[in-house]
């Protein structure tokens, strides 16, 4: 027996850098034709770049979802794994998938474990992998052999390092663009830049980053773990920037098998590599074990694989989609998770104008090829089924092609160079949409045109977010700049910009929220120490300049609410600067200073806090002004005792109290008493007592706050906006559990206090002297109070229907019944003389009443 047949399939399995991948290409090579299944376009398209070099041009294509190069005589095909040409019509003597373990990626696995289930080529099928995969294929291939190949190199873990001491031809991986920006940033000061590779650069790009690296114009590349897919460049070490990455669904710790593919980049060929982490995070710190597992090449073995039936029925959009749910039978097998593809036809399935137009197997067939269209722009499957219900308006009916001026301004909106990297690389993941449209032969009028288009504008694009990269992220001055003022990052300019941005020499390293430094994501790394002692230095300097302005600003932007912990603050521009703590009474909380208020020097200090101190005074004087009357006169001892008992509850309970609870109190209310509650507000109405100006919204909302700082707690929960702003009427379900001063409870309804007192007054005016009369609802209903409410209300004032007459008609039943007859309100009976009062309950608690609003 061969080493590689009579077996139809043969599985070579092992760690990185045991050249699998240059076996696939011999082997392919040795072949009258051959077709390779790559993860990534970048890693399909390089291994193309190798085989032209032995086949030449003519003879070799490459097929992924927005490119397509197939001379009319192509034999050797290479791929991504969505693309494989293999219901196509053509026989390959090779076939080959790459980085099978990938079967186990939720996302796109049942594409891997399909291929490694159904792609063969007619002399020899070649399956690659990590070892991981040995016990799927014993499973699922019985009859592939199975053949190890061991590591060329020695991979070794060499600790945690700055990312200043990170030695040159060293990889740094991060795993968003986010981090990716934000290491090359710092390596640009601190080394003179970074190549930058990440999965979603277009081929072009990628490729000028990494002739920039390989050539040495940079000795540090950063990228994400698309580095881990077999892109084979000079690297000797990689550093890990995280150990944690978000899969689509959850951010979590990579799995060891993901660790080693990407540690395993270091060191080609018989090269020895190391790995390792950055210092400064603390997610990246690897554990003894999956040290020695890395280093060892020994890996949990994979227990199952994701699925998904792949020889589908095109019947009907709902034979479709049950074939897509369908269950698999093997148990080493599990179902995949819905994929952005399923997903999109699901609810342009249940779109019945959309499905209406998919009719017949030819267009339930292209209708899946259409929901089939990545979302390269990872918009979601909402935003993406919109777009596809879009193109589908054109391949659904007519002459089922894509107008050509309708995409050819689509791709001329995007031919724009200008803009910084972030859109240009938004730009290319948008061009790559429509790149993978004009592929398509059977959408298009002209494909060809529309894809050389498509082509040109991506080209231009990569041209310039290489640019772009360059740019940003390699300044060679900027190294020689720090290397010849001696590392004294102190001499560097430090500036306050735009948008409360600290600047170190034009690099943005942190802001001030409020008075406190705040260090970005760039800074936080331990590189980045000596631009921040700069800025700590000239800190007292800007710190000075930023207190000046908020006693420049006045009164107007400052403000009181709660902070990210919910406690009473105050606020200025919108950011905190101190909290609001219990003070000698409920109405002088005490301003507390944040910390970072103790870096302005001192008599800008003194000046900034004596402006707030007074502020805050002013400000609760005028809010709380109603609640302060109250208070001045509760403690007069020239008022008689039932007004001081009285103004207590009242402001104790916020401003109003049922009528009922102080009965007592106003039967011994002399004159003067009643004279002294007219003249602060305070109405006695017929069944609530309230002082109209504390139940405005204003003074509501400050004593809510003042409240919160007496207990020591966190701001209450925001009310609703209708019982915030105080309307006439509101839901019972919108009010506080413990209920709300300014309102009364009628049903499902909650009626302020005030109105409610209103229409009562509307009432007894109508009723005249007349014993039985009518009550206008005009009013009622014009504060949106519900016909039974306001029943309810009237019944509660003392109002009641009036009795149809024994044997009256029905009519005239009815029309007594609508008629109201006053019948006056239970009071209770002030209970002995009014001598004494300190002996009663309200007058207890007077006297023992400390000054609770000042």
């Amino acid at each position: 027996m061969t080493r590689f047949s009579p077996s139809p399939v043969t599985a070579v399995l092992g760690p990185t850098n045991t050249g699998k991948t240059h076996l696939a290409i011999e082997r392919m090579c040795a072949h009258s034709s051959g077709l390779i299944g790559f993860p990534l376009r970048l890693l399909a398209r390089e291994v193309y770049d190798r085989v032209v070099k032995i086949k030449g041009p003519n003879e070799v294509a490459l097929v992924t979802g927005e490119e397509r190069i197939v001379p009319p005589g192509a034999r050797w095909f290479l791929s991504t794994a969505e693309s494989m040409p293999l219901d196509q019509g053509r026989d390959f003597a090779f076939v080959a998938i790459d980085e099978a373990q990938l079967g186990a990626h939720p996302e796109r696995g049942h594409v891997f474990t399909d291929r490694v289930l159904n792609a063969r080529g007619r002399d020899e099928t070649m399956i690659l992998g990590s070892e991981a995969l040995s016990p799927m294929i014993r499973a699922l291939v019985p009859d592939a052999e199975i053949i190890g190949r061991p590591r060329f190199s020695t991979l070794s873990y060499a600790g945690i390092k700055k990312l200043s001491r990170l030695p040159p031809r060293s990889a740094i991986v991060a795993f968003s663009a986010e981090e990716v920006y934000a290491v090359a940033e710092m390596l640009r000061r601190f080394r003179g830049g970074a190549a930058v590779v990440m999965g979603a650069l277009s081929p072009a790009t990628r490729n000028a980053q990494v002739a920039m690296y390989q050539a040495g114009e940079v000795d540090y590349l950063v990228a994400t773990d698309a580095i881990g897919m077999g892109l084979n460049m000079d690297v000797e070490h990689v550093a890990f920037a995280s150990l944690h990455k978000y899969d689509g669904a959850r951010r979590r710790r990579l799995t060891l098998s993901e660790m080693a593919q990407i540690a395993g980049r270091a060191g080609r060929h018989q090269r020895d590599g190391t790995f390792g982490s950055v210092a400064g995070h603390h997610d990246a710190q690897f554990t003894d074990e999956e040290i020695e597992r890395i280093e060892q090449h020994s890996f949990p073995p994979l227990k199952s694989l994701f699925w998904r039936e792949s020889r589908l029925r095109f019947d009907s959009l709902s034979t479709l989609i049950a074939d897509l749910e369908r269950l698999p039978s093997s148990p080493v097998l599990k179902p995949a998770p819905e994929a952005i593809d399923l997903a999109v036809l699901r609810r342009l399935a249940d779109d019945s104008q959309v499905a209406a137009s998919v009719r017949g197997q030819a267009a339930v067939r292209r209708f899946w090829s259409v929901c089939s269209l990545p979302d390269f722009q990872h918009r979601g499957a909402e935003h993406h089924a919109n777009f596809v219900s879009q193109l589908w308006q054109h391949l659904g009916q007519g002459l089922g092609h894509i107008p050509v001026d309708f995409i050819a301004r689509k791709i001329a909106d995007l031919d724009s160079v200008q803009g910084d990297v972030e859109k240009l690389g938004a730009r290319i993941a948008a061009i790559r949409t429509w790149a993978y449209v004009a592929q398509r032969r059977d959408w298009l009028a002209d494909p060809a045109e529309m894809a050389g288009r498509a082509r040109e504008v991506e080209e231009r694009l990569s041209d310039a977010l290489h640019r772009a990269l360059a740019q940003r992220f390699v300044d060679r001055r900027t190294a020689v700049l720090l290397r010849g003022l001696g590392g004294d990052a102190s001499l560097l300019p430090v500036t306050l910009e735009e948008g409360d941005a600290i600047c170190v020499d034009g690099e943005p390293i942190g802001h001030l929220s409020g008075f406190s430094f705040v260090v970005d994501a760039q800074a936080r790394l331990a590189d980045r120490k000596l631009l921040v002692a700069a800025a700590d230095r000239h800190l007292p300097g800007l710190l000075a300049r930023r207190a000046r302005d908020l006693i420049a600003d006045g009164a107007k932007a400052l403000g009181i609410g709660a902070d990210d912990k919910g406690r009473p603050a105050l606020f200025w521009r919108g950011q905190r600067i101190g909290l609001l703590v219990r003070g000698p009474s409920l109405g002088h909380p005490r301003f507390q200073p944040d910390r970072a208020l103790d870096a302005i020097p001192r008599p800008d200090r003194e000046a900034l806090l004596a402006h707030v101190t007074n502020w805050l005074e002013a400000h609760l004087k005028k809010a709380l002004a109603p609640v302060r009357a109250l208070t001045r006169a509760a403690e007069d001892k020239r008022c008689s005792g039932p007004l001081r008992a009285l103004l207590v509850q009242l402001v104790e309970a916020g401003g109003a109290i049922a009528r009922s609870e102080a009965e007592p109190l106003i039967a011994a209310l002399d004159t003067p008493s009643r004279q002294v509650l007219q003249r602060l507000g305070v109405r006695l109405g017929s069944l609530d007592i309230f002082c109209a100006a504390m139940i405005r919204p204003d003074c509501q909302a400050m004593l809510r706050l003042m409240r919160a700082i007496r207990s020591g707690g966190a701001l209450p929960q925001a009310l609703d906006p209708a019982v915030e702003s105080l309307r006439a009427v509101v839901p019972t379900s919108a009010l506080p559990g413990d209920g709300h001063p300014a309102y009364r409870a009628l049903g499902d309804q909650g009626l302020r206090v005030d109105m409610a007192e209103k229409l009562i007054r509307a009432a007894h005016d109508g009723k005249g002297e007349a014993q039985s009369f009518a009550i206008d609802p005009a009013l009622a209903i014009s504060m949106g109070l519900s016909t039974t409410n306001a029943e309810r209300l009237m019944r509660a004032a003392g109002f009641r229907r009036e009795a149809a007459p024994a044997g009256a008609g029905a009519d005239a039943a009815t029309d007594r019944q609508r008629l109201w007859r006053w019948r006056g309100l239970a009071r209770k009976k002030a209970q002995g003389p009014a001598a004494g009062p300190e002996d009663r309950g309200h007058f207890a608690a007077l006297k023992e009443w400390k000054v609770a609003i000042g």
